[in-house]
């Protein structure tokens, strides 16, 4: 079958063609825009996920972090509690009998009592007497010619009370002065 085509109806194919052509380009151009936008947005959206998945990391370390100095915090205070009911028991019970105090004396004076004579020991070096310093009994001298001196005390309960480890020689009441 043959065909015949005339001038004008090649002119509006060409015409048609044209616009078919300009929609086409108009259309590409659009998708390209749309294409730019939603590559932008990709990025956009995966820096956002990167930054919140950094964040999370350091927040997770924040976290664990806290929970170690929890954990920590709280076996502390545990053992601080025990060592509260332990001594709460020991004052609840009185003084027992062979129980003893350090009394440091400054001259001659009660300066302060320690519960053992370590515990002395440790402290009379923040009152300037060195930490191997030879402490020598007291005996007959008096405590007041000593800048420093510890004397011991027992629990005696027969007296209800404490009384002093080394008791000094008993003197007449003339001589006692």
């Amino acid at each position: 079958m043959i065909r015949i085509v005339t001038h004008a109806r090649l002119a509006q194919l060409e015409d048609d063609a044209r616009t078919a052509n300009e929609q086409a380009r108009q259309t590409n151009g659009a998708a390209n825009e749309a294409f730019g936008r939603h590559v932008r947005e990709l990025y956009a959206v995966t820096d956002r996920a990167e930054r919140a998945e950094a964040a999370t990391t350091e927040v997770g370390v924040l976290l664990a972090r806290a929970v170690e100095e929890l954990s920590a915090a709280q076996q502390e205070l545990l053992l601080k509690d025990i060592e509260i009911r332990r001594l709460r028991e020991d004052l609840s019970g009185g003084p027992r009998e062979g129980e003893t105090l350090t009394v440091l004396l400054h001259y001659g004076e009660p300066h302060t009592i320690y519960a053992s004579r370590e515990d002395a020991y440790a402290d009379t070096a923040t009152h300037g007497v060195p930490a191997n310093a030879k402490w020598v009994p007291v005996r007959e001298r008096p405590s007041a010619a000593s800048k420093w001196c510890l004397e011991v005390f027992i629990y005696d309960a027969a007296c209800n009370g404490f009384r002093r480890v080394y008791m000094p020689a008993p003197k007449s009441v003339g001589e006692a002065a």
